[in-house]
């Protein structure tokens, strides 16, 4: 039976002018010392209008930019070597020297996974409104996470709205509490369980914040000091211990500023070069709660880990560790709600295959089974997922990846038992979507690849990465692609 794929018109496209106010640091402490000193050489009545000309060149691309100024100085006060009382108009000129913009998509706006909206009012019947989460590519090749929302229409029509011009990273703060057993458990996972840690987990309640971690840690230190000195290993245990704590903490938008207006850009060493490919899953909890589970991929310049970030309203976020020997390698995607009482999760660890996982707890993963294997001639390099699986009358309806010859990379599709989706049912022969000829040129040329579709009337809706340039959309009829799916390739 053949596939209708309809290739819509919308096309998402990087946009160069959407800029966030990032720190800007031109060098070491000494550096930043004498630049702050010739700007305390200029006379007092030379600051106002400078500051004037600055906020009237950026004041129009930056809400309260001011406000931003002023928080920068605080970030570079150290630096200042005067007890004078300054200005407020100085400390304010003297941030705007250690701020820069950046062009969060100038690269790349691709990669896009869409979930229903947890806002439905308003709506003739028959539409939805979604929310849309992208890969922003910028200088450095530096990703984020970006976002946008649109509509598909009773007839399938999908209309995204235009974003605003501003950009606003959250506040990012750490955890407020954390659980004792679940923060020793995954100290343990790391493998720091030495006499060091022992000790300064004891010193802890049965939860704690970050700052009695850090109370924890200083007063160890310090008695390590006064008796034998600090070990090479207990050195190694401090720094595990707190990049842990500062690698699990929440981020925080506030109502006013629009959903397209919210960056989860990189925030702690782990993410530094890059948030990477988020498979968002609206997932429901055993409760009947709804709540939003993202796997991506953070990227320091070296080392790629799978984490978790977890929102029920897109304004706080929280970014968790993923932990276990299974918890490796990119492409880790969450089925939608619970198994049998169990987490399932999709994963390839290995580069080629797509395996399955179960967890009691979705911060921990142990084990892996091998689902399914390259089979298909344009598939032979490599097999992954593309998103978390989408639920069927039929089965776990799961969007592939596979890589073939000249590195081209298709969409494909499988079907999973949905009691035990450890069975695969059904599998297409043929991809899905494979790049045309107006796709294949971009920032890497003959990729198609999507993180995340859904199924809305009885059509199946993918938004997908153009050349890992652009984004855009296709329906296809589900009863379609269920048909043809093939169990003797199983």
């Amino acid at each position: 039976m053949s596939i209708h794929v309809n290739r819509t018109a919308t096309i998402l496209k990087p946009d160069q002018s959407r800029v966030l106010l990032r720190p800007f640091s031109p060098g070491d402490s000494q550096r930043v010392g004498s630049i702050i000193a010739r700007i305390m050489s200029l006379p007092e009545d030379r600051i106002g209008a400078l500051l004037d000309e600055i906020s009237a060149e950026f004041s129009e691309r930056h809400q309260q930019i001011r406000n931003l100024f002023l928080e920068r100085f605080e970030q570079v006060r150290g630096a200042v070597l005067t007890d004078e009382k300054l200005s407020e108009q100085r400390r304010q000129l003297i941030g705007s020297y250690f701020l820069a913009e950046y062009s969060l998509e100038s690269a790349a706006l691709f990669n896009p996974s869409i979930v229903p909206h947890p806002d439905q009012t308003g709506l003739p019947t028959g539409a939805l409104r979604f929310i849309l989460s992208l890969r922003a590519t910028g200088e450095g090749h530096i990703s984020s996470i970006t976002f946008r929302t649109g509509i598909i229409h009773p007839d399938h029509r999908i209309e995204v709205l235009t974003p605003t011009g501003f950009l606003t990273e959250p506040r990012q703060i750490p955890n407020p509490l954390y659980e004792k057993a679940l923060f020793a458990r995954k100290l343990l996972e790391l493998g720091l369980t030495g006499e060091f840690t022992r000790r300064v987990m004891h010193r802890l309640g049965e939860s704690f914040a970050l700052a009695g971690l850090r109370a924890s840690l200083e007063a160890e230190v310090k008695q390590s000091f006064l008796s034998d000195g600090m070990t090479h290993e207990d050195h190694n245990a401090a720094q595990g211990i707190w990049m842990l704590a500062r690698t699990n903490y929440e981020a925080q938008f506030q109502p006013e500023q629009r959903l397209s207006e919210r960056i989860l850009f990189p925030a702690n060493p782990s993410q530094s070069n890059g948030i990477e490919d988020a498979r968002f899953a609206h997932f429901k909890n055993d409760d009947g709660a709804y709540v939003y589970y993202a796997t991506y991929t953070a990227y320091d310049g070296q080392v790629i880990m799978p984490q978790l970030v977890e929102t029920s309203d897109f304004l706080l976020f929280r970014f968790i560790t993923l932990n276990g020997p299974a918890a490796e390698n990119k492409g880790m995607a969450l089925f939608p709600r619970k198994i049998n009482g169990l987490y399932a999760m999709l994963s390839r660890q290995d580069n080629e295959n797509i395996y399955l996982m179960f967890s009691d707890n979705v911060h921990f993963w142990y084990e892996r089974k091998l689902l399914l294997n390259p089979t298909f001639p344009w598939e032979l390099v490599q097999i992954g997922n593309c998103g978390s699986p989408i639920e069927t009358e039929a089965g776990w309806l799961v969007l592939g990846h596979g890589v073939g010859p000249m590195r081209t990379y298709c969409i494909g599709a499988f079907l999973l038992d949905r009691d035990d989706p450890s069975k695969v049912i059904g599998r297409l022969r043929e991809p899905l979507l494979k790049p045309n000829e107006d796709e294949r040129e971009g920032y890497v040329p003959n990729v198609v690849y999507t993180c995340g579709a859904l199924v809305h009337n009885g059509e199946l809706i993918i938004p997908y990465g153009l050349a890992d340039h652009a984004t855009g959309f296709a329906t296809v009829p589900l009863d379609e692609v269920l048909a043809a799916m093939h169990s003797e390739d199983c």
